[in-house]
């Protein structure tokens, strides 16, 4: 009985320490486990975290960086996106710019008689080289070393071609001297078709008697005009052009002298109360 009973509470303290240790060996296990995972993720999210917060912040230093760098290039060049010229390529002049201008046959004589009153202002103002050719009938223009001016070709061109046109060295030496001049023709069938006796009655109304009628409309406009048969020019500003051209305008319409002398008083008047 003796032995029985000891048997008995070895088995008993057997079946008594079996739940006990399953017990602690599961149910530590877990948690154990557990956190061990939990915090191997919790740290990588916050390393993640960490570089998705730092790489936000370094794109826009970046981006900025950038921006100031485009802005100091921007501002090295010019709105267009070219670099401005040096001074010294502003102050040059191309070289071998070179013109031809035609002279009609009946005026090779009178530029023969004032050929020296033609050059000399043209190589001393200008210091452009010029050469008449007698073969072509024209005179050639060309730059030189001593040319400064950018525009000093085109107001060559434009004085000797207004010499060629009819008006006098003096009255075209004003081309030369003053930036706001310019050249305007035009004929007469441009404003109406006229021929005959009805064409040259309108020549006769621009001309007057003696020219009347075209020296008082140079003097109200403070222009000067050429009548070459059926052609006309005027040397002037853009707005006594225009004053001059609506003159000649109302004559070839059939306009009477009378009236148009007191339009040109008019505006005449005008003209002084603005200047």
């Amino acid at each position: 009985m003796a032995h029985k009973s000891h048997r008995q509470k070895a088995l008993q303290a057997q079946l008594e320490a079996q739940p006990t240790l399953s017990l602690v060996s599961t149910k530590p296990k877990k948690p154990t486990k557990s956190v061990s995972i939990s915090e191997p993720t919790e740290s990588m999210e916050i390393d993640d975290d960490d570089v998705l917060i730092s790489s936000s912040t370094s794109g826009p230093s970046t981006s900025t960086s950038n921006n100031v760098a485009e802005g100091s290039a921007s501002t090295s060049t010019s709105s267009s996106g070219f670099a401005p010229l040096p001074q010294s390529a502003t102050n040059g002049v191309l070289k071998g710019e070179f013109r031809r201008i035609p002279i009609p046959p009946h005026r090779m004589t009178p530029l023969k008689k004032e050929w020296v009153n033609l050059y000399t202002p043209m190589v001393d103002m200008l210091g452009l080289q010029v050469r008449m050719n007698t073969q072509r009938r024209a005179v050639e223009l060309k730059t030189s070393g001593h040319t400064i001016d950018t525009g000093a070709i085109q107001k060559g061109a434009d004085f000797v071609k207004a010499f060629s046109l009819g008006f006098d060295v003096n009255d075209a030496l004003a081309l030369l001297r003053l930036d706001d001049l310019y050249l305007d023709s035009f004929e007469i069938k441009d404003v109406k078709t006229l021929h005959g006796d009805h064409l040259s009655r309108a020549i006769g109304r621009i001309a007057g008697e003696g020219g009347k009628v075209k020296f008082s409309i140079e003097n109200a406009s403070r222009t000067r005009i050429v009548l070459a048969d059926t052609h006309i020019h005027i040397l002037g500003s853009v707005q006594n052009i225009k004053i001059a051209r609506d003159a000649i305008v109302s004559l070839i319409l059939g306009s009477p002298p009378g009236k148009v002398y007191a339009h040109l008083k008019m505006v005449g008047a005008r003209m002084k109360q603005r200047f």
